[in-house]
């Protein structure tokens, strides 16, 4: 059995179409049949996430931490104990390719961690151009990268339980988890094809996240277009 994980906060106007997609993908005939199960963590929600995401087929729990990494983790261990072989892991603003899971597998590999894509750039309104523009210049949108997001990442259980599984961070616990997968030895494909479109809003909801990220771009990118502060002239003497 394959789970897919989403930790959510007040996503209701996004995780129904996330939920669609995963569903999608867990119905690839490259599967073969394979069972997978979706969680959805419900953390600190005081909206109709939960019930729009159950309405769409996720099993969803419930927690109050406000805390991605502890979501994560919690959402993990819902699927082992249901007797997960993969763990699939994405966010509430994201949507995963229909070939998502098939991709993810066929790395062969002990982790895979996935880029992301972005399709919608509006809600930098203005600006939407400048870190579109910044985004593909700088972001490795190839096999090989560097990039680390918990929006595309998959782990076999025995690899996740060997690195600890995720720590209770509320930013970076993506990342923790990788580098724990590395210090085990693990086999990581840093691979292209899996393919997932984020959200490129500028509410955060973990601070440190994409969306930060997006505005740190954002400010770089103006900064270096901006005129030169004209140089005062001297008094005479």
């Amino acid at each position: 059995m394959i789970g897919i994980v989403i930790p959510a906060h007040n996503e209701a106007l996004l995780i129904g179409q996330a939920v669609d997609a995963v569903m999608a993908a867990a119905v690839h005939p490259g599967l073969h049949g394979e069972p997978v199960e979706i969680v959805v963590v419900l953390d600190a929600c005081s909206d109709l996430t939960g019930v729009i995401a159950a309405r769409a087929g996720a099993r969803t729990v419930s927690l109050r931490a406000r805390n991605v990494g502890v979501a994560r983790a919690v959402g993990a261990e819902a699927m082992l104990a249901a007797g997960a072989r993969w763990l699939a892991f994405t966010d509430a603003d994201t949507v995963v390719s229909p070939s998502w899971l098939v991709d993810q597998l066929a790395q062969d590999a002990d982790a895979v961690c996935g880029s992301i894509g972005v399709n919608d750039w509006s809600a930098h309104g203005v600006h939407a151009d400048v870190i579109e523009a910044h985004f593909l210049r700088t972001y490795a949108d190839v096999d090989g990268h560097s990039h680390i997001h918990g929006a595309n990442l998959g782990v076999s259980a025995a690899a996740y339980r060997r690195a600890g599984g995720f720590r209770h961070l509320a930013c970076s616990e993506d990342v923790a988890l990788v580098r724990a997968l590395e210090a085990t030895g693990a086999r990581i494909a840093w691979s292209a094809k899996p393919r997932v479109l984020t959200s490129s809003r500028r509410d955060a909801r973990a601070r440190g996240g994409f969306a930060d990220a997006l505005l740190d771009a954002l400010a770089a990118s103006l900064a270096a277009v901006a005129p030169a502060t004209a140089t005062p002239p001297v008094a005479a003497t």
